[in-house]
């Protein structure tokens, strides 16, 4: 198994870009369902989530090229919708489920795998298959399946109960296909589906209001292909690399990204102090000196991200003085407390609110990663920290964070790569 060893103190100081974000190339990817033209798309992460969903498509028929940083697909046989999107498949990454709207739309059935827990947290598909019921589908839920079933989608008026990323994706690539007109109401507003919208709509789809509360969704006959759309930077990869100057006393731009995407985290990083520089799509944050305590509460966009949480409360515990973190998103998002607290952190969980009392002193050892952020959040730690940091279980790190290990040295970090199998010299 893969593990980082930090050798720490680190300063992080130099030019960092993210890489395309995960978050808006899983829908995107899915989206090369609603045609048979090919769909190019550019500044597509080498993330173990990628891969994930490309052997999904290519179990239901659609074939890929990497092309550099990009990926080509195109319908390569008949699209098996009426297979099954296996559960090997779809436990290892929710989004997998991106695939119902699509087929369901395009090919008038769909057979995919409940997803089934998560580490963070419970995050069911309820608001998916309540949409696509309003567009006439027939939903069954049977032996850990979900089938739908519709001769043709019909567009109709949706309010979301509770404002859902994916749920929101879904319903956008259905309604695009479905007869008439769709009104979504309550929808996410995340930056990936104003993602999602610009590229259906390249592809010929009519959409309104991507990025709002209320999107309408005139459906069309057909899509086409597109020659390249760009995947907007990713803003979590972005964010951590700009807490890592704020935690290490560093100087980190972040080139090619879109600030107005991480506005709450800038306003943040000023609050405690730093120095945020933003010019046009660049962004510098700097910082010497203590930290300002600042409490934080997660919340949909445009909140304050709850995938950079975690990373966040690493930055606090070097804080000088009390900060309060409240998630408010996932119900299970602080299982980093205990790997931070063996660091040396100072941390108290009351329910939905973590108590950091800082500045804290950490110090390297071994910790457990045990989800995507989290792995993140131990990654910031060890840089701080004296001695030698192991994070362990790093494919989790490695599901949304590309060669994070390089980029990280190219900042100046001590940082590594090993497997179970490598030299256990802690040299760096």
């Amino acid at each position: 198994m893969e593990k980082f060893h930090i050798v720490g103190p680190n300063r992080l100081a130099g030019t960092v870009r993210a890489s395309g974000a995960k978050n808006a190339a899983l829908p995107a990817l899915a989206a090369s369902l609603l045609t048979d033209d090919p769909v190019n798309l550019s500044r597509v992460p080498a993330v173990r989530d990628i891969r994930t969903m490309v052997r999904l498509l290519e179990h239901l028929g659609v074939a890929s090229e990497w092309r550099e940083e990009g990926l080509r697909l195109w319908r390569g046989g008949p699209i098996r919708s009426a297979a099954e999107a296996p559960y090997e498949l779809v436990k290892t990454m929710r989004a997998s489920v991106l695939v119902l709207g699509p087929l369901l739309a395009r090919f008038g059935s769909a057979r995919v795998s409940l997803p089934g827990g998560c580490a963070i947290g419970v995050r069911p598909i309820d608001q998916h298959l309540a949409g696509l019921e309003a567009l006439g589908a027939e939903v069954k839920l049977e032996h850990g399946y979900v089938d739908l079933s519709a001769p043709r989608l019909r567009g109709a008026r949706f309010a979301f109960s509770t404002a859902t990323v994916t749920g929101t994706e879904n319903l956008l690539m259905a309604a695009s296909l479905a007869q008439g007109t769709t009104v979504l109401e309550n929808c996410a507003r995340e930056p990936e589906i104003a993602d999602l919208a610009a590229l259906l709509v390249a592809m010929g789809a009519k959409i309104d209001g991507a990025g709002t509360p209320t999107v309408t969704i005139e459906g069309v006959a057909q899509l086409h292909g597109v020659d390249e759309h760009q995947i907007i930077a990713d803003r979590i990869e972005g964010g951590t690399y700009l807490i890592g100057a704020a935690i290490s006393g560093g100087d980190v731009l972040l080139v090619d990204t879109e600030p107005a995407d991480l506005a709450p985290l800038l306003e943040k990083l000023a609050e405690i102090g730093a120095r945020v520089e933003v010019e046009g799509r660049q962004i510098r944050v700097a910082h010497q000196g203590p930290l300002a305590p600042r409490n934080v509460i997660t919340a949909p966009h445009p909140g304050f991200p709850t995938d950079l949480q975690a990373q966040y409360m690493a930055l606090m515990t070097q804080a000088e003085g009390s900060a309060t973190i409240c998630e408010t998103v996932f119900e299970n998002r602080f299982q980093h407390v205990p790997e931070l607290n063996r660091m040396g952190a100072s941390i108290r969980v009351e329910g939905t609110f973590a108590r950091v009392q800082g500045a804290s002193a950490l110090s390297g050892t071994t910790v457990m990663a045990t989800d995507l952020r989290a792995s993140a959040c131990l990654v910031l730690a060890g840089l701080v920290a004296r001695g030698e940091t192991v994070v362990d279980r790093i494919y989790h790190l490695d599901r949304g964070y590309e060669r994070m290990e390089l980029k990280l040295q190219k900042l100046g970090a001590r940082v590594r790569r090993s497997n179970a199998a490598a030299d256990s010299n802690p040299s760096v």
